[in-house]
């Protein structure tokens, strides 16, 4: 879930910083009512807006159409589009200041040289944008993967909620919520090392001061 959630968070992340970058006053209204809205609501309300509200509203769209079978939305599928949606608002400010890092003099240098839009943008600005965005990608992603905890309120077969049902089955919360942390801290740990050896190798021939 936290993989696909970061899939979905990095498409609306980049759509939302070109969207602040552009020269549209609804492009950038838009993009800033996405991240004010979301940042501004908690991510467990939002789950339950997502859940609750789009089975009721996928419900009546079937009945409108002449189903007369029961429709929801599967915890999985809410859960990843909820995380992905709260990443998105996160990294659309990561985006947006990792674009405005790259030097405009290197941008004016390659158009000037007879380079293209598209390769300005492959061979200029997405190597740069990546490294600088990855820091704050990085952090958002650790967040990421102690809110998939969050999806366990759906009854989705996860890990808290198999450390809840475990705990509830055997009188031992205190044992299987420990464990659960552990499980947590160990999945933190590999990822904040994975992020350290990725930052040194988007580092890589840049000249430190």
């Amino acid at each position: 879930m936290a993989f696909a959630s970061v899939a979905v968070g990095l498409v609306f992340g980049l759509i939302g910083a070109t969207a602040k970058l552009s020269n549209s006053v609804i492009a950038r209204g838009a993009a800033t009512a996405y991240t004010a809205i979301v940042r501004g609501i908690p991510e467990l309300l939002l789950l339950l807006i997502i859940f609750y509200g789009g089975s009721l509203l996928l419900q009546q769209i079937w009945r409108s159409l002449g189903g007369d079978s029961y429709v929801e939305i599967q915890p999985f599928v809410a859960g990843t589009f909820t995380l992905g949606f709260v990443f998105g608002a996160y990294a659309t400010e990561v985006f947006r200041g990792a674009i405005l890092s790259v030097p405009k003099g290197q941008i004016e240098a390659a158009h000037a040289v007879g380079m293209g839009r598209l390769q300005v943008l492959r061979r200029v600005m997405l190597p740069q944008v990546w490294r600088f965005a990855l820091p704050g990608l990085g952090n958002l992603w650790l967040v990421l993967l102690k809110d998939t905890s969050l999806i366990s309120v759906v009854n989705l077969n996860e890990l808290m909620y198999n450390s809840r049902s475990a705990a509830g089955a055997t009188r031992e919360p205190f044992t299987f919520f420990v464990a659960a942390a552990v499980i947590y801290l160990a999945f933190t740990i590999v990822s904040m090392v994975m992020l350290q050896y990725s930052e040194k190798r988007a580092r890589r021939g840049v000249r430190q001061s």
